[in-house]
């Protein structure tokens, strides 16, 4: 039997198109500042520009206005990052954007699937759940914004680990450890960049059993503009109710779906 296809989302930054009072300037610097946050270590100008989508001329503006503003420091190699004390600034500032382009879309989610649906972000040395729509059901898995997620054994973790840096990857694991939480749980290196590997290829990560006893977790990847990833979304659900590989492959084609809704609505498109 053919299911249903997920439906879309009404975009949630349609209200800030018709803002009269909406500066595209300004929003253009707070994603330049996130841009250079979410990079490892100082950027260039055609790294900048080509992350933006902008032309060098353009980029070049932002970044010199931005850096006689304070925000940035530049180096003599010609690279930019972000000035000291800029970096929760542009945390509270990205998150506040994920949160708004997200939660309508996993509030969908959760209706259609009857199951919880989380939204988790990259930080320096973490990974956090920034926002959780419940399951309505009574017998369910459940989340909790501000939970550090284990890069080795959530779903959510495992995905975002899996396309950062070697070096970004080594941070993440070093940061919080490599602790058993089941039989299940991947305790060994080579097991968990294979499992990385498998994450990369496929773009999406699950946790069957690895971070808690009979639950079942999936998710997907956020990919930003340059294909980097510092966000994913997420579905969790009691093992019992998974029910075949057709219900997995309904599971991960919504998540998907409002991943890409939500990356499109990120980038302005």
């Amino acid at each position: 039997m053919r299911r249903a296809r997920p439906k879309a989302v009404e975009p949630a930054n349609g209200s800030r198109r018709k803002d009269q009072y909406f500066s595209r300037a300004v929003a253009k610097a707070l994603e330049t500042l996130e841009v250079l946050q979410a990079g490892n270590g100082p950027m260039a100008l055609n790294e900048v520009a080509q992350r933006l989508q902008l032309s060098k001329t353009s980029a070049f503006r932002l970044l010199r206005t931005l850096e006689a503003s304070g925000c940035l420091a530049a180096s003599e190699g010609g690279k930019y990052a972000l000035a000291p004390g800029v970096h929760a600034v542009v945390s509270t500032q990205t998150v506040a954007r994920l949160r708004r382009a997200a939660i309508p879309r996993l509030q969908h989610l959760s209706q259609q699937m009857r199951e919880t649906c989380s939204l988790a972000a990259l930080f320096d040395n973490r990974i956090e759940v920034i926002a959780v729509v419940e399951s309505p059901q009574q017998i369910r898995m459940s989340n909790i914004v501000g939970h550090i997620l284990p890069p080795n054994a959530s779903s959510l973790g495992k995905v975002i680990t899996a396309f950062q840096t070697e070096e970004r990857r080594e941070k993440l694991l070093r940061s919080y450890g490599m602790y058993r939480f089941t039989d299940r749980t991947i305790t060994d290196r080579a097991g968990l960049e294979r499992e990385f590997e498998r994450a990369r290829e496929q773009r999406f990560a699950t946790d069957l059993e690895e971070s808690v006893s009979d639950g079942h977790c999936f998710a997907v990847p956020i990919f930003g503009s340059a294909g980097d990833v510092g966000a994913a979304v997420s579905l969790s659900l009691p093992k019992a109710r998974e029910r075949d590989s057709d219900h997995r492959a309904e599971i991960l084609a919504a998540l998907r779906l409002i991943a890409d809704q939500i990356a499109a609505d990120l980038r302005g498109d």
